[in-house]
């Protein structure tokens, strides 16, 4: 699939392309309003991120725009979190918004599910991602042990679900620094085993004892698929 990614914010295009193709996606580029309906209209782009404040032509007017012609996804990228300003790109046609500054996972999560939902013209689909008695909606970014539903906050289900996909896999504590919060101030290196204490009390059925979010002494920690 090939997604457009319009930003004038030259390392975060750069940083967003990057994990995008680590996914296997096809990324394109752009800077401005302008250069997005072009490509829009020339191209066979399956998403759209799209930044709103913009030379040339802004986000939201270029969001119109590709209405005009196209149903193709978009997500708007802004700095504002107004509600005002949220419902005015609906207005214009977007699918989704994300407030700047923003987790990685969290956009890719939302590329995810409205690719989804495009390919099957349905919204009531889900995708979950299931180890053992441990399961995460990716939709609606809910967590599961077993039948019951374990409150996570947003940290907490980018931590395990970051994890999930890299079956025993260990990562360094500076690793999931590095991924989990790269879109914001460094993080003192303890906040990792905070994460993972809370993730083993809300998910583990003995956190004493846990059976999958596990510590590789010396290294860092890991979620074990039997």
């Amino acid at each position: 699939m090939k997604i457009l990614v319009v930003d004038d914010e030259e390392l975060l295009v750069k940083g967003i392309r990057f994990n995008l193709q680590k996914d296997g996606y096809e990324v394109v580029t752009g800077s401005n309003g302008a250069e997005a309906i072009e490509i829009a209209r020339t191209q066979d782009i399956s998403l759209i991120v799209l930044d709103v404040m913009m030379p040339e032509i802004d986000g939201l007017t270029a969001c119109q725009k590709i209405r005009e012609f196209s149903d193709v996804p978009i997500i708007l990228l802004t700095a504002k979190a107004d509600d005002m300003d949220k419902l005015m790109g609906f207005d214009y046609g977007a699918d989704d918004y994300l407030t700047k500054p923003f987790n990685i996972l969290e956009l890719k999560a939302r590329i995810r599910a409205l690719l989804r939902r495009s390919a099957s013209g349905s919204k009531e689909e889900q995708n979950r991602l299931t180890i053992g008695n441990i399961t995460l909606d990716l939709d609606s970014r809910n967590a599961f042990r077993g039948n019951v539903l374990a409150d996570l906050t947003a940290k907490e289900f980018d931590v395990v679900e970051y994890l999930m996909r890299n079956p025993n896999r260990v990562f360094s504590r500076e690793a999931l620094l590095d991924t989990i919060w790269a879109y914001e101030y460094r993080s003192d290196i303890r906040t990792v085993d905070v994460h993972i204490r809370r993730l083993r009390e809300k998910l583990e059925e003995n956190p004493a004892e846990p059976k999958y979010i596990m510590t590789k002494w010396g290294v860092g920690y890991y979620f074990r698929k039997p």
